[in-house]
């Protein structure tokens, strides 16, 4: 097969499903591919390493925008994301990061531990409680949503009666991260518009009765008449995290107790502390990445050998780096204690997931505590995964708590 045909494949249902296979195809022709002059394949490890660090490759900005789609502005949703961390170059992406960045140091994301443990041994109980009677409950709706997204919205400061219908919401807007269909638009618009108006409405309370939250404190800087800060860009970007802050973590604890159901082993291993949960979720993370692709805009350079043009489309293929056999020994094989460990999962660079470390800690709590409670735990017929290729995980995920 060559790359177009792989490619192809990889957009079927079957391909999106197992993409693995497909990924070690893409291997065997290089770390680079050129689809044609103004489109490449990155799927080496350290390619995709290179093109994630180097602020050379820049994202899709509102100018990018303005080249390829002139009636971009039309749409809702459009406009909110060309504000979005996610596609913001240079000047304008570091002082909104910086800012932003405040409410994810090392030591406020520590911090956090105590309460993400009682949030999700709250959630643990209630399952135990469905399940008492040998039952089958829903791992991805019970917990594998309800633990991020509880966590992010304490996080920003959206209150406990709203939480609940953010799910269809925002998972209606993560649709513009695979729009392949025109026929979604609207759905993914309405979405934007829905939850921006949410964000309007409850930054006015903050301003009339600030909290100790992020949404506050971002508030207190656009308040500030200081130009760091304006309206639209810290109420779009508290879409941006609503959305990343769950999608991306609710995928990784799915596909992490995926792995724990087919490699019983592995359970052992981390319920009896052979294994640490952090590591087995690094491992989860490289093995199964909750995301799979991203994108640059290249400058003029050479990649692994390949010219590359100014202006060509890069397609970073961060799950088939993950998968790289010149930087993995045995990379099909699940292996938290491999010592050539470091996904490439949350990204590089300027644009490193500002997030990691809170979802790398929720893992960890997630994961030592469902072991330690459900000794029994197991797979309670067929799974359901996403029908979604960049954001990859499950839509439902049955399991037997006792």
């Amino acid at each position: 097969m060559d790359a177009v045909e792989i490619f192809t494949r990889l957009s079927t249902p079957e391909g999106r499903a197992d993409p693995y296979p497909l990924y070690a195809a893409l291997h065997e022709l290089g770390e680079v591919i050129e689809v044609d002059p103004q489109n490449l394949i990155v799927v080496g490890y350290d390619a995709n390493n290179t093109v994630l660090r180097d602020p050379g490759f820049r994202v899709s900005d509102e100018a990018y925008l303005d080249k390829v789609y002139p009636g971009w502005r039309e749409n809702p949703v459009f406009i909110q994301s060309a504000d979005w961390l996610l596609n913001l170059n240079g000047a304008r992406h570091a002082r909104i990061r910086r800012l932003i960045a405040r409410a994810f140091t090392a030591r406020r994301v520590a911090g956090l531990e105590p309460a993400i443990a009682k949030i999700a041994d709250e959630l643990i109980d209630a399952m135990a409680d469905g399940g008492a009677d040998g039952s089958a409950v829903e791992f991805m709706h019970d917990f594998a949503y309800l633990l991020p997204v509880t966590v992010i919205c304490e996080l920003i400061g959206i209150p406990e009666a709203d939480r609940e219908g953010f799910r269809p919401v925002a998972r209606d807007l993560s649709g513009v991260f695979e729009l392949h269909d025109p026929a979604t638009l609207p759905a993914i618009n309405a979405a934007a518009t829905e939850l921006l108006g949410c964000f309007t409405a409850l930054a006015a309370t903050r301003r009339a009765d600030p909290r100790d939250d992020l949404l506050s404190d971002l508030i207190a800087v656009s308040d500030s008449d200081d130009g760091r800060l304006t309206d639209a860009e810290l109420l779009h970007n508290l879409t941006l995290l609503l959305v990343a802050g769950f999608e991306t973590t609710t995928n990784l604890l799915g596909n992490g107790l995926q792995i724990i159901l087919q490699d019983p082993p592995v359970a052992d291993a981390v319920r009896n502390g052979s294994v640490p949960a952090s590591a087995f979720v690094e491992e989860a993370l490289r093995f199964d990445s909750p995301v799979q692709l991203t994108s640059r805009i290249a400058y003029e350079t050479t990649l692994a050998g390949v010219p590359v043009a100014e202006g060509a489309d890069v397609a970073t293929v961060i799950g088939a780096g993950n998968r790289d056999p010149r930087r993995f020994a045995a990379p099909d094989r699940f292996d938290p204690a491999r010592p050539d460990g470091g996904p490439l999962s949350f990204g590089g660079g300027a644009h490193f997931c500002i997030g990691a470390a809170l979802a790398r800690l929720e893992g960890g709590v997630a994961f030592s505590r469902l072991l330690s409670r459900f000794p029994k735990i197991s797979a309670a017929g067929e799974p359901t995964r996403r029908d979604t290729f960049l954001l990859r995980g499950f839509d439902a995920l049955p399991i037997t708590v006792a």
